[in-house]
């Protein structure tokens, strides 16, 4: 039976892997998979050595405080390598620990694909020559990628981003989501305004209180303004309904699947990451906004080039705004997310700007394409198969 070893430790990332597993399951592949996932792909059999809901953290300081625990599930993965070696490794981002994964996969001789690039054509550039020495392909999910890793003579693949795979008619369908608003006590004519804080706890701990004061300024001054605060599936409910026990303003608490809640709102104020994207491809306007510790934004300010919001890196200008470090605070980002519901022509523009960006980002179908290219190195793939992934 083929035997696969995934590592997706963030949320995004694991969300790309279930797709995978479900794609697997449904052709009614039969093979086994372990690695690094969430819970939810734990129910499809996944043999979980570390979940991403434990890995997922940011910033040089926080990884460094979780370096042993990191380290940990590094060796349990090496030593379950040793014990039954897969016949491919699947790597989705997570550059920190995938690529140091890679150079003792490669010394093992296990064929690497590797699935959403880290974005080391914005910072990090040599980490490059790494993957062009250990990984046997990558699969990248934004065409420009592809011209970046050919100048290096990295195999490359352009598959479209898994996230279109998500997005269904319902979630642009005006009398669907009317009626989704109305069981939340949402009447037709109010603005609603989304916040997404992040998944990690780092993140929570920087920017939920903040979102929650600038929704807070504008609900005193639109009272019917309604306020829905999105949480992430790898997030406790619980754990952060225990955060709202002092807020004076009436929140709606909502977890669901990221493009059932986005589609309700008008608005968003976003932290940056994935979700961005995601708001992005339901020509939302939004707000994006980043605070991480004192050393790491020093760091970052000299690593990062250009933008960070990922909207604003792939449109190469800024179609919204991005507000980081000790500028993200309730004084600046409160007019600008007033802008982003109540300013109608601005809304157009932003909504313009964002059909934009999701017609250049390729077709549906991206997890099969993903799949084929990863049984390219599956001891059952037809040999007439083979040759299409080279």
């Amino acid at each position: 039976m083929p035997r696969i070893l995934i590592v997706a430790a963030e949320a995004s990332s694991a969300l790309y892997a279930e797709q995978l597993l479900l794609h697997w399951r449904n052709r009614g592949l039969e093979l086994t998979a372990f690695g690094v996932g969430s819970r939810s792909m734990e129910k499809l059999n996944f043999q979980c050595l570390g979940h991403a809901e434990d890995m997922a953290v940011m910033g040089f300081t926080e990884v460094i405080k979780h370096y042993s625990f990191i380290k940990s599930i590094f060796q349990k993965i090496l030593n379950e390598v040793d014990r039954s070696k897969p016949d491919v490794a699947v790597l989705l981002d997570y550059p920190g620990f995938n690529l140091r994964l890679c150079k003792e996969l490669h010394q093992r001789h296990i064929p690497i694909v590797y699935y959403v690039s880290p974005q080391i054509w914005a910072w990090k550039t040599k980490r490059v020559y790494t993957i062009k020495a250990f990984v046997s392909k990558m699969l990248v999910v934004f065409p420009f990628e592809v011209d970046f890793y050919k100048k290096y003579e990295v195999p490359v693949t352009y598959v479209g981003h898994p996230l279109l795979d998500e997005l269904k008619a319902e979630h642009h369908n005006e009398e669907i989501i009317a009626l989704k608003r109305n069981r939340l006590g949402i009447h037709k004519g109010e603005k609603v305004l989304g916040l997404m804080p992040g998944s990690r706890k780092q993140e929570l701990d920087r920017h939920l209180e903040i979102q929650l004061q600038v929704a807070e300024k504008l609900k005193g001054k639109y009272p019917l303004l309604k306020i829905i605060l999105l949480v992430a599936p790898t997030v406790s409910k619980e754990a952060i309904q225990e955060r709202l026990g002092d807020v004076r303003v009436p929140v709606i608490l909502l977890q669901d699947e990221p493009f059932n809640m986005i589609s309700l709102v008008d608005g968003v104020l976003a932290a940056s990451g994935t979700a961005t994207l995601m708001v992005g491809l339901l020509e939302k306007p939004m707000v994006i906004m980043y605070k991480v510790n004192a050393l790491s934004a020093f760091i970052g300010r000299r690593l990062v080039k250009g933008f960070f919001g990922l909207v604003n890196v792939l449109s190469k200008r800024e179609i919204v705004p991005e507000i980081f470090q000790e500028q993200a605070n309730v004084q600046r980002l409160t007019p600008l997310v007033e802008r982003a519901l109540f300013d109608e022509d601005y809304r157009s523009q932003v909504i313009q700007d964002l059909r934009l960006l999701k017609s250049q980002m390729g077709e549906a179908g991206v997890t099969p394409r993903v799949a084929q290219e990863i049984e390219f190195y599956l001891p059952s793939s037809p040999a007439d198969n083979r040759g299409s992934s080279k």
